[in-house]
């Protein structure tokens, strides 16, 4: 029965939670980056641009910190990703960790 329950588990990472999670990454990637740059070059407030973040397979929660210049887009429970504004070189997403 345990050998079981382990192999279903195995399934159930491999081919359920390795996928939603790598899209719910992709997710917050797209809503930091477009977030940030309606917010730093657009120069509207972070809720005006909450409106035009298109609604994709995962809900995504916005947060500024205002002092970096950067925007945090997360999925609940499976991703995170940071977007910062830089002078010349606009809205640039932090480096994806594993």
């Amino acid at each position: 029965m345990v050998i079981i329950g382990l192999v279903v588990g195995a399934v159930f990472v491999a081919f359920v939670w390795r996928p939603a999670h790598d899209n719910a990454r992709i997710e917050a990637a797209r809503a930091a980056r477009l977030a940030c740059s309606c917010r730093y070059i657009g120069g509207r407030a972070l809720g005006d641009c909450e409106k035009d973040n298109p609604k994709g397979r995962f809900p995504v929660s916005l947060a500024e910190d205002a002092t970096t210049h950067s925007v945090t887009a997360t999925v609940p429970l499976a991703a995170a990703q940071t977007a910062t504004y830089r002078e010349g070189w606009g809205c640039q997403l932090q480096a994806w960790r594993d």
